[in-house]
């Protein structure tokens, strides 16, 4: 059996348009941001300002959120953007 692929996640700072930040995931050196029609790949390298967040603080965040947990397995892998 193999272990499934690391993800890590991260919360972007609080903003207006965004209180509790945004859910990021890092995924075989690529990442990403939730977004309304799921995960969506950023160029960009860890925003500025971001914290790590274990497994249990991204559940609470989505269950704060409204957001299913199943998108936390669902994050894409990485590859060329």
């Amino acid at each position: 059996m193999t272990r499934p692929e690391a993800v890590r996640f991260l919360r972007t700072e609080s903003t207006m348009a965004y209180p509790d930040g945004r859910l990021l995931a890092l995924r075989e050196g690529a990442m990403h941001v939730l977004a309304p029609d799921g995960w969506t790949r950023l160029r960009a390298n860890r925003p500025p300002g971001t914290t790590w967040l274990s497994r249990e603080e991204a559940e609470d965040w989505c269950e704060r959120e409204g957001w299913d947990l199943g998108l936390l397995d669902r994050v894409p892998a990485g590859g060329p953007v």
